[in-house]
């Protein structure tokens, strides 16, 4: 059969010296014999280890290994968005560079793609990370399910296939700051499942710190959901009436009882305490929508290339 078709495998590193060339040659092998042309797109996001020289040399070798260089490190929503919006494929894939989601399961991504569907998902049935790390996602995934107007699925990385026509409307969208689970949602196209084993990384150091995680979550929450906003509306309501019946019930105390009530100053400091408290929390959260409201206001582009390299 003539290779007609190209598929672009898209894969964002950042100090992953130790993994990127076993993944390049992984990739490799499953293409040797397959029945497509392909492309390897690593996209550096201001690696500070070997993983850039190690791309170079590579790439000197090989013509189907491209590589994009960011100035800066531009975090892991957008690197990998901007990676997706360069490929040229008839299918893009979009696989880290951790080994942690094994390439063997892009076999799998194409046959269902050569079956019709436009995106192809993998999910992680099982995971050799930490357990409570696992519970932890499986947690926030129930937590965003009851908040969000959109149904993300649950254990997946954004690991899989995009057929051409998912990617040119990636580029319509034009999002400043994209939550990929979230965007996978909003285009609304059947979703087809291949489950997978996640390993466990054998070398190198993650880079996703608790305080990225956070932002991965509350990005897509506020991106996606307006029912925390409306608790606030309606939480602020009802402590307002609670705090007048409590307020005319103890006046109505104090007057019947005027010498043996004594109201002291405990119960209004617990309560001074417990509504300041809920203020800073909502306000924090007015701010988290700002926030999102001001980075699609600005309209800066996602990342700043610095090389290309075989492009």
């Amino acid at each position: 059969m003539t290779k007609s078709k190209l598929i672009s495998v898209v894969t964002p590193c950042y100090n992953e010296e130790g993994n990127v060339e076993e993944l390049y040659l992984r990739v490799k092998d499953i293409f040797r014999n397959s029945n497509y042309e392909y492309e390897h797109i690593f996209i550096d996001n201001s690696s500070k280890d070997s993983t850039l020289t190690q791309l170079r040399r590579l790439a000197g070798l090989d013509k189907t290994l491209k590589v994009i260089v960011n100035v800066r490190n531009f975090g892991w929503l957008r690197s990998p968005f901007y990676g997706l919006l360069q490929a040229r494929g008839d299918a893009v894939i979009l696989i880290a560079s951790d080994l942690q989601d094994p390439p063997s399961v892009i076999t799998n991504f194409i046959k269902k793609w050569e079956e019709g569907c436009k995106i192809v998902l993998g999910v992680k049935s099982k995971s050799k990370e930490s357990r409570f790390m696992y519970v932890v996602r499986s947690l926030y995934y129930k937590i965003y399910k009851l908040l969000s107007e959109n149904e993300i699925v649950e254990h997946s990385t954004g690991f899989g296939l995009y057929d051409r026509r998912i990617i040119e409307i990636f580029r319509e969208l034009n999002e400043p700051y994209p939550y990929l689970k979230s965007i996978i949602s909003e285009v609304g196209f059947e979703k087809c499942i291949v489950e997978y084993t996640q390993e466990r990384r054998r070398k190198g150091v993650s880079s996703s710190s608790f305080y990225r995680l956070y932002d991965a979550a509350i990005s897509g929450i506020t991106s996606d959901s307006r029912v925390l906003i409306r608790i606030a509306t309606m939480f602020g309501f009802a402590a307002s009436a609670i705090s007048l019946l409590i307020a005319f019930i103890y006046l109505l105390l104090k007057i019947i009882l005027w010498e043996r009530f004594q109201m002291g100053i405990a119960s209004i400091a617990i309560g001074v305490f417990f509504f300041a408290s809920v203020q800073l929390f909502f306000i924090g959260l007015i701010g988290e929508y700002v926030g999102a409201i001001l980075t699609q206001v600005k309209k800066r582009p996602l990342v700043i290339e610095k090389e290309r390299i075989n492009f």
